[in-house]
């Protein structure tokens, strides 16, 4: 029997509207580790409206105080939050409450509906769900928000996890699922790769600053390359479901990023308005070629703390080259590589531009002339900077070039302490900013992309090269760059 107003929410909402926000999949590793602390974050920092209430659901034996304990032993404060850190924890935690969903969901969303009812009394009641729960659960939990949790005062948005998926066909399946219980609109499909900064920073280079915008094409630019290496920090467990780092990583993070680096310019910053681009980008790319794409896996070494299921094929490691069949893009080749086990840790956008046609300096560049071509470096990771190569004169007497880097450094610059990826996805979703999240035509568009792929290796055609662990890859990696005429770029 549910408490009454009174004793479950010893507070009165103020005035406007309320926001319910309900983490299905309570205790979860993600939820514990990334959801409840993104939620506190934004909170504390104001983002989140004094009328929040914040709802834990899963199938466990819990009560309030237990949820509160789960999430406290995960929460931290900011630097500059420090002063009042208490007292908004207290306060958060008593916003946050505790449903046993049992093994029933549709019963366990209508318990949930009259909690949040009690809650939102007679205001305006917005909702959000956060479905943490696995591939396999996620249809079933989904009808029975739909059909037994939604606000009939307000907005509903729902939030799902990745994988979107399997194969084309099972993503189709989920799509026209979630689309006969939700409208596009309120659909987020969530990929907190997409949530760091380098990424939200892209439209802003590209549109607005006139010195990038017009050189923003193949006329200009001689190849793009998209790197994201894990070292040997990353368990490599999730890559061996099934999924795999194709299905895992490139599939939403990597060809997003293409997408949001190539599209054409969004007639406003609506949400819908560059997810158009988006799509009408990813429709243009050519089908994966088999011949275009290298394949690894590492090899474990005796004693290395490490997953390793050397009888799986699913690669570890994918290196590919993706061509776009339009006006601006065409004849560019766009260098993915991503893998895990690597050297070092390196999340970073390569731009390198066209050599100076009758370069008069020629000669004086030495016998490579590839090491004097200008690049525009995007870095999140090891360290955030925007990294500019231009070629200049050394000082003194002669004529001597050099290839300096014009480094804007992040942590020199900015004195701040960037927020977690989730914090600004989540932010995005209360806000209804709609453009880092896939939509359903994107989807089935990046899935257009890989499926060629993805059925050679499914029919055992392409099997991946095996590399060292703690190394630089697979060697074809390096011909696949060499086939493109691409530079190598160190690790």
């Amino acid at each position: 029997m549910p408490q009454t107003l009174s004793s479950k929410f010893p507070y009165e909402c103020g005035e406007g509207p309320t926001l319910c926000i309900a983490v299905i999949g309570a205790t979860g590793e993600l939820a514990r580790g990334k959801i409840f602390p993104a939620l506190f974050a934004l909170y504390y920092s104001g983002f989140l409206p004094e009328n929040v209430c914040i709802f834990g659901y899963s199938r466990k034996d819990m009560t309030d105080e237990d949820l509160r304990s789960m999430i406290a032993s995960n929460l931290t404060c900011r630097v500059e939050h420090q002063q009042n850190c208490g007292d908004r924890t207290d306060i958060f935690l008593r916003r946050t409450y505790y449903i046993n969903g049992g093994y029933d969901n549709r019963e366990g969303m209508s318990k949930l509906n009259v909690l949040m009812k009690q809650f939102e009394g007679k205001s305006e009641a917005n909702r959000i769900f956060y479905l943490s729960v696995p591939q396999e659960a996620l249809i079933n939990v989904a009808c029975s928000v739909a059909d037994n949790a939604q606000s009939l005062k307000g907005w509903n948005r729902v939030i799902i996890e990745k994988p979107f998926g399997f194969d084309v066909l099972s993503s189709h399946r989920l799509t026209q699922s979630l689309l006969s219980k939700f409208q596009e609109k309120q659909i987020y499909r969530i990929d907190h790769l997409l949530g760091r900064n380098l990424i939200e920073n892209l439209t802003v280079l590209r549109f607005a600053n006139l010195v990038f915008e017009p050189l923003w094409n193949r006329t200009y630019i001689r190849n793009v390359q998209v790197i994201l290496s894990e070292d040997l920090g990353v368990q490599a467990g999730r890559y061996f479901d099934g999924y795999g780092i194709i299905r895992d990583i490139v599939h939403s993070h990597i060809l997003q990023t293409i997408a949001l680096l190539a599209m054409e310019p969004p007639i406003s910053l609506d949400g819908e308005d560059i997810r158009n681009e988006k799509a009408k980008l990813l429709r243009s790319v050519q089908k994966l070629e088999p011949s275009d794409v290298i394949l690894g896996q590492y090899k474990a070494r005796a004693g290395d703390k490490v997953d390793a299921y050397m009888n799986s094929l699913t690669p570890t490691y994918f290196a590919a080259a993706l061509y776009i069949d339009n006006a601006r893009w065409d004849g560019v080749p766009f260098l993915i590589k991503t893998g895990m086990g690597l050297i070092k840790h390196r999340v970073e956008i390569r731009i390198q531009f066209r050599h100076v046609p009758g370069n008069v300096y020629r000669e004086r560049m030495g016998h490579n002339i590839d090491l004097a071509t200008n690049e525009l470096i995007l870095r999140d990771t090891p360290d955030e900077a925007i990294v500019v190569r231009v070629n200049n004169k050394i000082p003194g007497l002669g004529l001597q070039l050099d290839s300096p880097e014009l480094n804007l450094l992040y942590k020199d610059k900015y004195n701040v302490e960037v927020p977690d990826s989730y914090e600004q996805l989540l932010l995005d979703v209360v806000d209804g900013d709609s453009h880092l999240f896939l939509r359903s035509d994107e989807l089935a568009a990046a899935w257009n992309i890989l499926t060629p792929v993805l059925n050679e290796i499914d029919k055992k055609n392409i099997a991946p090269e095996l590399y060292e662990l703690g190394g630089r890859g697979p060697v074809g990696a390096y011909y696949l760059w060499a086939k493109h005429g691409v530079p190598w770029a160190e690790d």
